[in-house]
C-alpha cells in the first residue's frame, strides 16, 4: 500500500451562506466557495474541514465532517451542540447566513478504498465505483458520527447503479437523529439499496434488538441476524471511542480484514486542554537539559529548544516559534498535525488518525508526540 498524499493545510475565509436546523441541538452550516478556491474545496466524501474563529477574545478550533455528496460552490458541516463546547455552543447560537469564518481545505483519509474522488470529476467517480462489482457498505455510526456517512452513501449509492448501503444508526431517542430526512429520502429513493436500522437508547421499540445502548451483546446479535458480515465489502465507523473500538475489537473477532475497516472518531473520550494558535509557554533548562526541535514547513525550516522536564508535544513547540504549523483537533483524532520523522525518536502517545502504511514510513501526529532524542526534525511538507 502506498502512502496517500495529502492537501497542504490551509485555511481561507469563506461565507456562510446557510444555518439550517437539524435537531433541538445541531445545525447545519452551509459555506459559499467562490469560482477562485473551488479547486482548493474539492474533496471527497468522508473528509472534513477545521473551522477557525475568535471567541472570548480566544482562538479556537474545531475539526467537522462534511455532510453531502460533492458539489461544486458549497461546503456543508453539521455543528451538534457538546456540553461545555465553546465552539459548538457559539456556531449554534451565533451563526448565521453573511457571516465570514475562517475554513481549512478539506483534509482527511475516512475516505472509500473505492475513491468516490473529485467533485469536478463525476465520470472517474463511476468509474472508480464500477471497479467493485456490486460493492456492499456498511456503517455504524452515532450522533454526530453520522455527518461522514451521509456524505459516502448519498456519493455511492448516486454514482453505483448496483452498490448497497446499509446503515447501524445510535441515538438516544428519535427527535436526536441528525439528518432524519435526508436519511428518508435515501430510503425512498433506493428502497433496494439502502437500508438504515435505527437504535434508540432512551426510546422503547416494536423490537427489542433496536432499543438500548449498542453492547457486545446487541452488537453480537446485529452482526449476526441484521448484517451479513461475510457479504461486505467496506465498513464505516463513526462515533464516539467506545463504540468505534467494540465494533472494531468485535470484527477483528470475525477475521474481517482490517484493511476493508475505515473508522473515525469524534472524541477520544479522554479529557485534554485546549490548543491555541500559540504553544503554551515554557521556560529553557540553564543546566542546558534541552532538546533540539527543528522542523520543514512551507518549504522554510525552523528550529526550537523545548526543555526535557517540560515533555511538551512537538507541536506545541513548533507553535511558539511558528503561528501557521497546522493542526486543528490538536487530540490525535484528525491527522491535520501530521508530518515525516526525518531525524532522531518520538514518543507518539495516541494515534486515530494515522494508517499502519503512514506510520511505517515515518508519519506521526505532532500533537501526540514528543522527542526521544536530544534532537528532533520534522518535515509537514512531506
Amino acid at each position: 500500500m502506498t502512502t496517500k498524499t495529502r492537501k497542504k493545510a490551509t485555511f481561507n475565509t469563506l461565507e456562510v451562506s446557510q444555518v439550517r436546523p437539524l435537531t433541538e441541538d445541531s445545525v447545519e452550516v452551509s459555506f459559499r466557495v467562490p469560482e477562485e478556491l473551488q479547486s482548493d474545496y474539492d474533496y471527497m466524501p468522508g473528509q472534513y474541514v477545521a473551522l477557525r474563529a475568535t471567541i472570548d477574545g480566544q482562538e479556537v478550533r474545531r475539526s467537522y465532517s462534511i455532510c453531502d455528496a460533492p458539489a461544486a460552490g458549497t461546503i456543508r458541516v453539521a455543528i451538534k451542540r457538546d456540553r461545555g463546547g465553546l465552539f459548538s455552543n457559539w456556531a449554534n447560537d451565533n451563526l448565521a447566513a453573511g457571516d465570514k469564518i475562517e475554513v481549512m481545505n478539506p483534509q482527511g483519509a475516512f475516505t472509500s478504498k473505492t475513491h468516490m474522488t473529485s467533485l469536478n470529476n463525476p465520470e472517474a467517480i463511476r468509474e472508480e465505483v464500477e471497479k467493485i462489482e456490486a460493492p456492499h457498505l456498511v456503517a455504524v455510526a452515532a450522533g454526530s458520527g453520522i455527518t461522514p456517512i451521509m456524505a459516502i452513501a448519498q456519493t455511492i449509492l448516486r454514482e453505483s447503479s448496483d452498490a448497497t448501503f446499509e446503515l447501524i444508526f445510535a441515538n438516544k431517542s428519535g427527535g436526536d437523529v441528525m439528518f432524519a430526512e435526508e436519511i428518508g429520502d435515501l430510503k425512498d429513493k433506493f428502497p433496494t439499496r439502502f437500508a438504515v436500522h435505527h437504535v434508540l437508547s432512551r426510546e422503547q421499540r416494536v423490537n427489542p434488538l433496536f432499543s438500548g445502548r449498542i453492547d457486545n451483546e446487541k452488537l453480537q446479535v446485529l452482526l449476526e441476524k441484521v448484517v451479513d458480515v461475510n457479504n461486505v465489502d467496506e465498513w464505516f465507523l463513526c462515533g464516539p471511542f467506545e463504540l468505534v473500538q467494540l465494533v472494531r475489537d468485535e470484527l477483528s473477532e470475525r477475521n474481517v480484514d482490517s484493511d476493508t475497516v475505515r473508522f473515525e472518531l469524534f472524541t477520544t473520550g479522554k479529557p485534554q486542554e485546549d490548543a491555541g494558535q500559540k504553544g503554551r509557554e515554557v521556560e529553557l533548562d540553564p543546566d542546558g537539559n534541552n532538546v533540539t526541535i527543528g522542523f520543514q514547513l512551507d518549504g522554510l525550516s525552523g528550529t526550537v529548544e523545548s526543555p526535557d522536564k517540560a515533555n511538551e508535544t512537538i507541536l506545541n513547540a513548533a507553535l511558539r516559534v511558528r503561528s501557521d504549523v497546522p493542526f486543528a483537533c490538536a487530540g490525535g483524532v484528525c491527522g491535520t498535525c501530521r508530518a515525516k520523522v526525518v531525524e532522531g525518536e518520538v514518543d507518539m502517545a495516541e494515534n486515530f488518525a494515522l494508517e499502519a502504511d503512514e506510520v511505517a514510513a515515518g508519519y506521526i501526529l505532532t500533537c501526540q508526540s514528543r522527542p526521544k532524542t536530544k534532537k528532533v526534525l520534522v518535515d509537514f511538507d512531506a
